[in-house]
């Protein structure tokens, strides 16, 4: 045990205040721990020792275990290591990192590409980076906290337009008008609610008052879109937005984030985005797994018709045994409970019953908005969603929400 320095009083009163903040989470439901979960990503794994059909994973197309991507792993190790050991900016910048920025370019159709090292950093290190205390940052309300977080590093004014609410977004952009620079950002797909930005009408205000636009793309890259670019591609604003992020640890199987722009935007960031700069660059067998997962995607369509044969047949499976699945058509479905312990007994019933879906409470939704995140992916079997949805059935009949 490591030696507590300085008064021992005062250090218990500090324990003692830290535990007092726990209890009060407990409390008030809101109380989180870690849950342990063995076995390769899939459609079912062992969750608290329970095997399970596992709804609450964002491997979308079933990437994550897929032989191709394993294999480049492997190869990427033996020739290169298991760590870059520096900063891209120092000696970590090896070969992978330009081949696969230049192969996110091209997928994503925009000039250039910069590789972060997680979806947080890459939205923190652009809000921040590019705005300052002369500009605005219109934000939706139900952004990604990496987001809010990067709106208040950046020492920009920010204003929080409700959830997709156009009428009130134009309000706010004719008020700030004159701000030095100006930027909208939203999430493509909403990961708690399973809905979409309206892109096509935010693109028309930012283009009508002279506004940057910036999209969080991490759940819809991959999933979305006929060519699988996502909300952008989906949405039919290819081309139209100025900075778009997203992660390369959901559907495309890997770990890290990109952010795709213009080339000044992308040098800029290279330049000014402190969570860039100031980070060790990811291991090669990480990029290694994420060409190969684009490779795949392309190769692959049948993935994404297997995801949304596999979203109808659930979200209509919901609908039938009266569940509030909210307005979104996705592979993110929020089965509505709106009360936080009510949504963690809902979580536990399942998982003793063999499905694992989260409970999602405040901060990361609303308070009375509290739900059961379901996720669906190409790996689901027929039989598997069959299973869940008998499962949901009697645990929504036991606890009253159907």
């Amino acid at each position: 045990m490591l030696p507590i320095h300085g008064d021992p009083n005062v250090q218990e009163g500090v324990m003692a205040s830290l535990q007092q903040e726990l209890d009060a989470l407990k409390a008030d439901g809101l109380y989180r721990w870690l849950r342990q979960v063995e076995g390769a990503q899939g459609p079912r794994m062992q969750v608290d020792g329970k095997d399970t059909i596992v709804l609450a994973s964002s491997d979308y197309l079933g990437l994550a275990s897929h032989p191709r991507l394993k294999r480049a792993a492997r190869q990427a190790i033996n020739r290169y290591g298991c760590s870059a050991s520096a900063a891209r900016l120092i000696s970590g910048n090896h070969d992978l990192y330009p081949r696969l920025e230049e192969r996110l370019a091209r997928f994503k159709v925009t000039e250039a590409a910069l590789v972060f090292s997680t979806g947080y950093q890459a939205n923190l290190g652009v809000i921040s980076a590019l705005m300052d205390s002369p500009d605005v940052v219109f934000s939706d309300e139900l952004n990604h906290a990496s987001i809010v977080d990067g709106c208040r590093l950046s020492k920009a004014q920010v204003r929080v337009f409700p959830h997709n609410d156009l009428v009130a977004l134009e309000r706010l952009l004719k008020r700030d008008g004159s701000a030095r620079r100006k930027l909208i950002v939203v999430d493509g797909l909403y990961s708690m609610d399973g809905d979409l930005a309206s892109l096509p009408e935010i693109v028309d205000l930012a283009e009508r008052y002279d506004c940057m636009t910036m999209v969080d793309d991490s759940h819809g890259t991959g999933a979305l879109g006929g060519s699988g670019r996502g909300t952008v591609e989906a949405t039919d604003v290819l081309g139209r937005i100025d900075i778009e992020t997203g992660s390369l640890a959901k559907a495309l199987g890997g770990f890290g984030a990109y952010v795709v722009g213009s080339r000044t935007v992308i040098d800029y960031l290279i330049n000014r985005a402190r969570s860039f700069i100031f980070t060790c660059a990811m291991p090669p067998a990480v990029l290694a797994t994420v060409l190969e997962a684009l490779a795949v995607i392309e190769e692959e369509p049948e993935r994404r018709q297997r995801l949304w044969d596999n979203t109808r047949y659930l979200r209509a499976g919901l609908r039938d045994l009266g569940f509030e699945v909210g307005k979104g058509e996705t592979q993110i479905i929020p089965l509505m409970v709106r009360e936080s312990e009510r949504t963690m007994q809902v979580c536990e019933e399942l998982l003793d019953r063999g499905v694992f879906a989260q409970g999602i409470r405040y901060p990361s939704v609303p308070r009375g908005t509290e739900r059961i995140r379901l996720t669906v992916t190409a790996s689901h079997s027929t039989p598997d969603l069959d299973t869940a949805l008998i499962t949901l059935a009697e645990v929504g009949r036991a606890l009253h929400l159907v």
